[in-house]
């Protein structure tokens, strides 16, 4: 029988950050999953530290935006038919939740993990050796009218209050900053202070390997499996039955196939999302992620190619893959850059772990002893992912949390 001082559930880049930040205070640790570190998830995301603006990412709140996204005419969304009964009464929440005050409530509460990103990825990436991922010359966001612009004011506002910087540019000024950039949109605005990787794999992957050379393990097997073993958490895995005081959950979008068995729901979903790497015509290039705000996709520079991202499916995590948010969004695409042919066959498929309020879920599980929370990071799993290990780690071993856990806990959904 094997034994740690904590069991970490899910390799994600949330798992993995969590189990380093553990390893590093001294814990022994064990990750758990069927996959390999980063092939989940975290492997097809935009690559971006950081948020599309200042707020949280929210539900649509004016009718036309709502009205083309019901019509199937929005290109940033898509839904399940059939699903909808299922996830109406989230999706209440989560319209409800994106008030403009409570987004602003979100961001304030998020800005101290936002604001430490970076830095806790670029420590981490040097002692890695994966400093050659990282790129610290901002992203774009584009605007193709003024009022898109306009109805950016509140973000900017907040922004410059709780210092997060933003330039607001002309064509001409997004174009000289991404000369590849056709000049179909009207404003850009650059956020110098947010970073991007040229491969999510990669950082998970670099990651996980300087786990283990701290000593921390590897494992693979099932996390459906957990149970209490007298005073301590049990899982199963491929080599024989795993036990520690300590049970970490990490698992992402399969966060509610542990919990609900255990009697826990957290108010839940996934908004799945699609990505396909394309080659460049040529010459072609761009030095930082750029996204398309009216039609909800992401331009990202990987080392695969030209990652094309697409907005939220709203379905079942399981259901069959349906990207035909892809094949909306390709012809905007490929007005704004000179995308080629595509490097894969077909485009990927990943699900991003949602609760109504698009803050991450930290610190203990009540009525569970040694359960913990490290999950639902809704769209900022890549960039929140060593920022929060580093508070769960400081809540569990008594340490000054580097901000504020209270927002984060489980025990707000109840009031």
């Amino acid at each position: 029988m094997a034994r740690v001082d904590a069991l970490v559930l899910g390799a994600g880049i949330v798992g993995v950050s969590t189990a380093l930040q553990l390893v590093k205070r001294g814990l022994s640790v064990a990750i758990v999953d069927r996959q390999r570190p980063g092939e989940g998830t975290s492997y097809g995301n935009a690559g971006v530290l950081g948020g599309a603006g200042v707020y949280p990412t929210g539900f649509p709140r004016d009718l036309g935006t709502i009205l083309r996204v019901g019509l199937k005419l929005a290109p940033f969304a898509n839904y399940y038919a059939a699903d909808l009964p299922r996830l109406a009464p989230w999706l209440w929440s989560y319209y409800r939740a994106s008030r403009e005050p409570l987004l602003q409530e979100g961001a304030r509460f998020q800005r101290p993990l936002m604001a430490n990103a970076v830095a806790e990825h670029e420590a981490l990436m040097t002692e890695a050796n994966a400093l050659r991922y990282l790129r610290k010359d901002g992203w774009l966001t584009l605007y193709y009218d003024d009022a898109a612009l306009k109805g950016m004011q509140g973000q900017l506002a907040l922004g410059t209050e709780l210092g997060v910087a933003a330039n607001v540019l002309d064509t001409a000024g997004a174009r000289a900053l991404e000369p590849s950039l056709a000049p179909v949109f009207a404003h850009a605005i650059h956020w110098p202070d947010i970073a991007s990787v040229s491969n999510p794999l990669g950082v998970t992957q670099a990651y996980a390997k300087l786990f283990t050379k701290l000593g921390g393990l590897i494992i693979k097997g099932d996390a459906r499996s957990l149970h209490r073993s007298g005073d301590r958490w049990r899982v199963d895995t491929d080599e024989g039955a795993l036990d520690s005081p300590n049970a970490i959950i990490c698992l992402g979008p399969w966060a509610p196939d542990v919990l609900e068995p255990l009697g826990i729901r957290l108010p839940f979903a996934v908004k799945r999302g699609y990505h396909w790497h394309f080659s460049s015509q040529g010459n072609a290039a761009l030095k930082r992620p750029v996204v398309d705000t009216l039609n909800g996709y992401v331009l990202a520079p990987m080392e695969q190619g030209m990652r094309v991202t697409t907005g939220a499916e709203f379905a079942r995590r399981d259901a069959a893959p349906t990207p035909v948010q892809i094949d909306r969004v390709l012809p905007h695409a490929k007005k704004l850059y000179p995308l080629d042919k595509p490097v894969e066959p077909k485009p990927w498929m990943g699900a991003r772990p949602c609760v109504y309020d698009m803050r991450p879920v930290i610190g203990r599980a009540p009525g569970h002893p040694g359960l913990w929370f490290n999950t639902a990071h809704n769209h900022y799993g890549l960039t929140l992912g060593p920022v929060t290990g580093k508070l769960l780690a400081d809540i569990m071993t008594g340490a000054t949390p580097v901000c504020d856990p209270a927002p984060f806990s489980i025990e707000r959904f109840a009031r």
